[in-house]
């Protein structure tokens, strides 16, 4: 059993047991979060939603925040004596999957 969920902008594939890094939002470790905007879910039959399942839900559980690897960003125009080295790191927030219901 699978679902499609949207969360901030993108879709994950996800299924019982997963764990995800979410782009960084408010919670706090051990919270559970209930995720509605489920696209589409495959218990056996495949369930599509116009735009999401009606009485879908998926649960999600905080296991811990944190900060990717660093990410470099490296521009040069060559001939120019012109270059430019930028990086950041993406914060995080890690989830476990704990139910889907469809």
């Amino acid at each position: 059993m699978y679902a499609i969920i949207k969360h901030s902008g993108k879709q994950y594939k996800v299924s019982e047991g997963d764990y995800l890094n979410l782009d960084r939002f408010e919670a706090e470790k051990k919270d559970t979060i209930e995720v509605t905007d489920v696209l589409a879910v495959n218990d056996g039959s495949l369930k599509v939603g116009a735009p999401f399942v009606e009485g879908a839900k998926v649960v999600l559980e905080v296991i811990n925040l944190g900060k990717d690897k660093k990410v470099v960003i490296y521009k040069k125009r060559r001939r120019k004596d012109s270059k430019l080295k930028r990086g950041f790191r993406r914060q995080f927030t890690r989830v476990k999957v704990t139910s889907i219901k469809a």
